[in-house]
């Protein structure tokens, strides 16, 4: 019996109590003290490890669900950073909802904002260096980019929205954005109304301190998007956002892939990713990335990832609502572990996307150097060059190909 296999049974049915025991063969014993059997459950593969894992491999996975969450009139919103997440140092990421009509103030910040669109639909605005203006509606699979300090806003449409922000620094925070209200608070009355040419009464209603700056307020529900246009003396500025539900997935055995970068999506030079949806059975194959680490992010199902790096491997378990991360280089698998199908992102510093692929690697190397290497015999070797259920990105569609 395979790992997998005896993992998953000694943590589903071991013992009288029906509770997941860490114990595979011969190996282990019952835990008598306290314990937290919901997160044993959803951790099988750290209860009780595969005979594989070797090592220290720091942690590879936090939950949004265990993550504090920062309630606002207009909605709230929760981080996975370096702070939750040690490992995770390229990359943070925030998980957003706002109410219809809710809006995330007018802001800025020093790093890249990539998103990805969960549920609903959301309005967002933005201006660029040379005074030009920008305005779109996104919804369930769009994406959005906005280039750090660029001056951007979101609002949540009828139906109200949630999505997914990408910054491409691990020490990014949600609370420490650059708001408008918060500038005006820490500015005097008098340089306002100098600045704008009105009389300071025209300040009264700001917000009186700190805790009362607005970051996600209540708004009305906005009409039609024509309606909301402000014609710019520059002109409109496009590409701030992509329509990633529009694109031609590719498809292999098991599986499907979009891939989008700056080739097919300019404005994100600084962050790419793959959309990734796994039949159940399938996985991702044996692979690495070449050019940075990887953050992921769970979107449905259920995972198994073991990493891999110089004598040492772990494995982790994760579902909806998780990230994980990869550090840059370490061999990795994904694979489908539930009953249905597997959708996550993968999510790179980085203009391009990039992975190697250990199926590629040897099936492109001179044949006696790979038998050499692994004593695989003639009908192995001939596998090597065959289709599997496993997923295997390519390059990301060039801009007019999607």
């Amino acid at each position: 019996m395979s790992d997998t296999a005896i993992s998953k049974k000694a943590t589903s049915l071991s013992g009288d109590d029906n509770l997941p025991q860490p114990i595979r063969g011969d190996r282990g014993a019952t835990i008598l003290g306290p314990r937290n059997v919901p997160i044993e459950r959803e951790n099988p593969a750290l209860l009780c490890s595969p005979s594989t894992d070797a090592g220290t491999i720091p942690n590879l996975k936090f939950s949004y669900a265990a993550a504090r969450n920062r309630l606002a009139p207009g909605g709230w919103a929760r981080e996975v950073t370096a702070r939750e997440l040690p490992v995770a140092t390229t990359l943070a990421g925030v998980n957003m909802r706002l109410k219809p009509g809710g809006i995330r103030e007018l802001h800025w910040h020093r790093e890249a904002e990539w998103a990805f669109m969960l549920a609903g639909r959301a309005r967002i605005t933005a201006i660029d260096p040379q005074g030009r203006n920008f305005i779109d509606d996104v919804g369930v699979g769009d994406l959005w980019n906005f280039p750090a300090g660029i001056p951007h806003s979101i609002q949540g449409l009828e139906e109200g929205c949630e999505f997914l922000l990408v910054f491409d620094d691990g020490n990014f925070s949600e609370n420490e954005t650059f708001l408008v209200s918060d500038w005006f608070l820490h500015t005097p009355r008098e340089i306002l109304a100098k600045n704008f040419g009105v009389p300071e009464s025209a300040f009264a209603g700001l917000p009186k301190d700190i805790e009362q700056s607005m970051w996600i307020l209540s708004g009305d529900i906005p009409g039609p998007i024509a309606g909301d246009a402000v014609k710019a003396p520059a002109g409109a500025v496009t590409g701030y956002s992509y329509h990633l539900s529009q694109q031609k997935p590719v498809k292999v055995p098991g599986g499907q892939v979009r891939i989008v970068d700056s080739s097919n999506f300019p404005a994100a030079n600084t962050i790419a990713a793959a959309l990734v949806e796994i039949e159940p059975g399938g996985m991702r194959e044996l692979h690495w990335h070449p050019t940075n680490d990887e953050w992921q992010y769970y979107i449905q199902g259920q995972a198994r990832m073991s990493v891999f790096t110089p004598g040492k491997a772990r494995t982790f378990d994760y579902q909806a609502g998780d990230v994980g991360y990869v550090p840059f280089v370490y061999g990795h698998y994904i694979e489908n572990t539930g009953d249905g199908p597997l959708r996550y992102l993968e999510v790179f510093r980085s203009s391009y996307f990039a992975d190697l692929s250990l199926n590629q690697w040897l099936g492109l190397t001179t044949p006696k150097l790979v038998e050499r290497h692994l004593n695989f015999d003639q009908a192995t070797m001939a596998a090597l060059r065959k289709d599997k259920p496993i997923l295997t990105p390519g390059p990301a569609p060039r801009a007019e190909e999607t």
